[in-house]
């Protein structure tokens, strides 16, 4: 006796894949960059130093002297010398009363009178050490310094960005199947 068969005949399906990859590119512009530096501000202040030479007395040690001067010192000398007679005529006074003494005071008077004492000479240097006086007051300086900040000015630019997409296509390729036959 036969029985009868069932045959299966299947065929699976197929998916065929087809892709194109993504693009992406990216460009980075340079920046734009600007730096000024301005100049720094310099004040310079200074005060000059002062010289004084005094050489007045040097002059007068060389018996070169203002008008002024002269007549001041003339009148000093004159003042003394009427000082100095009126005391000489006082004292040769008080010896003439003194003539009882026994002495001969008119000739010690006329002696003296004749006989004046020496006049004192020494060796002088003119003008004299030291006689031409200096005075130096120092200058000064004043620095102000001011540095100034540099400017810089700085211009971001935003990426170039570009990209394509990609794209996957999915198809049957083939189909699936089942075949089934009865066989006696």
């Amino acid at each position: 006796m036969q029985i009868p068969q069932i045959r299966m005949q299947s065929q699976s399906a197929q998916i065929a894949i087809q892709s194109r990859p993504a693009n992406q590119s990216i460009q980075q512009p340079n920046a734009n960059l600007q730096i000024e530096q301005p100049l720094a501000e310099m004040n310079i202040r200074t005060t000059p130093g002062k010289l004084t030479i005094d050489q007045s007395q040097a002059w007068e040690d060389m018996d070169i002297k203002s008008i002024f001067k002269r007549v001041e010192e003339n009148t000093y000398r004159a003042q003394q010398a009427v000082m100095e007679g009126i005391a000489r005529v006082v004292r040769e006074g008080d010896e003439m009363l003194d003539i009882r003494s026994g002495r001969n005071i008119i000739v010690e008077q006329a002696k003296r009178k004749a006989n004046p004492r020496p006049v004192q000479t020494n060796i002088a240097w003119v003008p004299s050490p030291f006689s031409v006086k200096t005075h130096y007051t120092r200058g000064s300086i004043d620095i102000q310094f001011q540095a100034k900040k540099p400017k810089i000015d700085v211009q971001i630019r935003k990426p170039i960005i570009s990209y394509h997409r990609g794209d996957v296509d999915i198809s049957l390729q083939q189909r699936n199947s089942l075949k089934i036959d009865f066989v006696k």
